[in-house]
C-alpha cells in the first residue's frame, strides 16, 4: 500500500506550499537523527516533503497515489503492473 504523505506531514490535501514547508521543518527538526530523533521517521518525512513540495510530483501523487520516474517504472514501488496502470490512465487522457 502506498504511503500517505499528507498524513506523514500532518497536513490536509489542500495545504499550501508554505504549510507543507512549515510542517516539514517542524517534523524534521523534531526527528532529526543528530538531535536524538528517529532516523527512519526522519527519512519518511523527507520523502513526503520531496514529493509534496514539487508541483509535478505532487500532481502525480494526488492522481495515482505514487510518483513515476519516467525511467521504466514507478519511482516508489509498484512493479510492472503499476506501470501498466499508469500507461492506461495516461492513454485514457488522450482519447
Amino acid at each position: 500500500m502506498a504511503k500517505d504523505y499528507y498524513k506523514i506531514l500532518g497536513i490536509n490535501k489542500n495545504a499550501s506550499e508554505e504549510e507543507i514547508k512549515k510542517a516539514f521543518r517542524g517534523l524534521a527538526h523534531k526527528y532529526h537523527p543528530d538531535k536524538g530523533g528517529d532516523e527512519k521517521k526522519f527519512k519518511e518525512i523527507n520523502e513526503a516533503y520531496q514529493v509534496l513540495s514539487n508541483k509535478e510530483k505532487r500532481s502525480q501523487y494526488d492522481r495515482f497515489g505514487q510518483v513515476f520516474s519516467g525511467q521504466g517504472g514507478p519511482a516508489y514501488g509498484g512493479g510492472l503492473a503499476t506501470w501498466v496502470m499508469f500507461l492506461m490512465h495516461f492513454l485514457k487522457d488522450w482519447e
